[in-house]
């Protein structure tokens, strides 16, 4: 029997108060915001509680958001599952533009160790405490994140394609 989305809800607005809010259901799935400064300690509960019981993280991936006031400019989401109700949550919580961080989530969950790597080599976030914060797919010498929304689409600068073979040519009729 799946956990009902209230009792969850209560439970964690019980134990952390507002530190946890925006509680809604986005696509089948239940979704809370986190305080960034509380999120391990938030996750740790939300793994340990014996009602809860999250203890399998399915996936922690990082947003951009430019556009929003600098305080919540990247997004850090965890992905949860409760595999004895069958159960999955998905926790956001939202970060700095200018200084990305989070502390690392490596101790709750090993499998968090490639997916912070990942996150941090696709958009600067950094994980603090994490055991080897390395870029995992893209090269060392690399200086930028490709997946933040600062970089325009296409390099101006190449000359090895034709726009003819993309669709953007003009017509001269």
């Amino acid at each position: 029997m799946a956990l009902d989305t209230l009792e969850i809800q209560n439970k964690l607005q019980e134990a952390f108060g507002q530190k946890v809010n925006h509680f809604r259901t986005e696509y089948g799935v239940f979704v809370l915001e986190a305080e960034a400064n509380s999120i391990v300690e938030i996750l740790q509960f939300m793994k340990e509680d014996k009602t809860l019981n999250f203890h399998f993280l399915t996936d922690l991936c990082g947003v951009h958001y430019p556009e929003n006031e600098n305080s919540e400019q990247f997004c850090v989401v965890y992905h949860l599952h409760n595999w004895f109700t069958n159960t999955r949550i998905r926790v956001k919580t939202f970060i700095s533009g200018t200084q990305p961080e989070l502390p690392s989530i490596t101790s709750l969950f090993e499998s968090a160790n490639w997916m912070e790597r990942e996150t941090y080599d696709f958009y600067g976030i950094i994980f603090t405490g994490h055991p080897n914060l390395v870029r995992i797919l893209n090269m060392d010498e690399m200086v930028s994140f490709p997946l933040r929304k600062e970089f325009p689409m296409e390099d101006s600068g190449r000359t090895d394609k034709d726009d003819r073979f993309f669709g953007r040519t003009i017509n001269n009729c």
